[in-house]
């Protein structure tokens, strides 16, 4: 089962264990803060005002930054080992924000031994929390049982959500072959309900069941399918599945009417000004912070070259109603790294990166001046990454729907840069295209904020960077 959060579609195992988790970070930090103000300030205890609103910003930041370390994400493959790691950064970013906020109110009855006490012992409870209940959150009690109806081609799609992490939400009861409908699943997978549709879906406890027959306009059962509805269970139109479950718009199985009448593409005014403010908000922000970063890099792209190197790079790119502009990176490939003038994708391990560019490329720093291009308007803290007019061109040719990825401003970062590996061919192209088509359709301030803040986990551990 999935809960829509910021635009998100969330497993409501992952969705609980949030709320456990935060209930978890109020409740340590209160109960540090009595203990402290009771021990080493027993006078100011009365008088150092309520203790919540300072355990409620603890805790919002604290689970803010295990949302930032991917803690809360469907797609999260990290072992022990790396679930230590992220608790700890988290862990550590926390305090740095709590005691900043404190300094600033000038707060002087919650020490930092305190505060680093209660973060410490949060930290090992979440810890032994997620070690100990890894197994329940993938159990099937929290899990929809979905009766898929169909089993040719577009049922057959259903079959590729093969992880742990797109089968959080639901458990696959068995596909039910409507007559004259080719097989295109697993024989063994197939069921054949004896009496009507309704009657199996009570007899094994299903959930929902999920339309994916190939003709639509063949033997539809219109009457059992709405049985099942006023029965309490639900029906769902498969690329509606698709979109809930992996969160990506299918390409495979995608039809315009239902972009055309389904929910979706906000784009009033409010929208617009959200944007707009997140866009000065964030880029500022992001100025002030990185200012040291990228007067070292500049540095360095001075040292391994020579002090009359260029430092940035300037590259024509496709945005908004694919309109060009040009893109302002760091340089991190050789001067004459495209002397013929040919557009070349980036590959693995790239001859033509330097030491530098390398370094750079990998703690994506080299996208920072593109804050310049978000400042005048040209591109959006969030969205569709911009690609080079020729693979556009290209792209464009050869992939259905790709150029209504222009319909909104392109982006630093975004929801395919979270969910997909860094692209080189075209088949990378197709599957990104998916989740910037997902995104224009579910975008929102909310979503906007929570792809930056995850965006630090693609950060911090070099995801997809080449």
């Amino acid at each position: 089962m999935r809960v829509r959060i910021f635009g998100q579609q969330i497993a409501l195992s992952m969705a609980a264990l949030a709320v456990v988790e935060a209930a978890i970070f109020f409740s340590v930090l209160l109960a540090v803060g009595h203990l402290h103000l009771g021990v080493e300030f027993p006078a100011l205890e009365r008088t150092a005002g309520p203790l919540w609103p300072r355990a409620l910003l603890y805790s919002m930041a604290m689970a803010t930054c295990l949302l930032a370390l991917g803690l809360y994400s469907a797609r999260q493959r990290a072992r022990r080992g790396g679930v230590f790691l992220r608790v700890l950064i988290a862990a550590t970013i926390c305090v740095a924000i709590t005691a900043t906020y404190l300094n600033i109110i000038r707060d002087p009855h919650f020490g930092r031994v305190a505060l680093a006490l209660a973060t410490m012992s949060a930290a090992a409870v979440i810890y032994l929390l997620r070690l100990s209940v890894s197994r329940l959150l993938d159990g099937a009690a929290l899990k929809r049982r979905v009766l898929v109806y169909g089993t040719g081609g577009r049922a057959s799609v259903i079959s590729q959500l093969r992880r742990r992490a797109d089968q959080r939400s639901f458990s696959l009861i068995g596909f039910v072959q409507p007559d004259g409908e080719a097989l295109n699943v697993a024989e063994a997978r197939v069921l054949r309900p004896a009496g009507g549709l309704l009657e199996f879906c009570q007899s094994r406890h299903v959930d929902e069941v999920v339309l994916a027959m190939d003709d639509q306009r063949r033997a539809f059962p219109a009457r059992e399918l709405l049985e099942c509805r006023m029965a309490g269970v639900a029906v769902t139109d498969l690329l509606t599945f698709l979109e809930r479950e992996a969160g990506r718009v299918w390409l495979d199985v995608f039809n315009p009417s239902w972009l055309i009448f389904g929910k979706g593409f906000r784009r009033g005014s409010l929208r617009a000004f959200t944007c707009s403010l997140l866009d000065v908000i964030a880029s500022v922000a992001l100025l002030a912070l990185a200012a040291p970063l990228i007067l070292a890099t500049i540095i360095a792209i001075k040292l391994e070259d020579g002090w009359r190197s260029p430092v940035f790079y300037r590259q024509a790119r496709v945005g908004l109603g694919g309109r060009t502009f040009k893109l302002l990176k760091f340089r991190s490939m050789g001067i004459n790294a495209e002397a013929d003038g040919e557009a070349r994708w980036a590959t693995k391990r790239d001859p033509r990166v330097t030491r530098v560019g390398a370094i750079i490329r990998t703690l994506r720093i080299d996208e920072l001046p593109q804050i310049l291009n978000v400042l005048r308007g040209d591109m959006c803290i969030v969205g569709p990454r911009p690609e080079r007019p020729k693979f556009v061109e290209e792209l464009a040719r050869n992939i259905p729907y790709y150029a209504y990825r222009h319909c909104v401003k392109p982006g630093i970062t975004g929801w395919a840069q979270l969910c997909y590996a860094y692209g080189s061919s075209e088949q990378d192209a197709v599957e990104k295209l998916q989740y910037d088509l997902y995104y224009i359709k579910n975008s929102g301030l909310l979503f906007d904020l929570s792809i930056l803040v995850q965006t630090a986990e693609v950060v911090l551990f070099g995801k997809g960077a080449r």
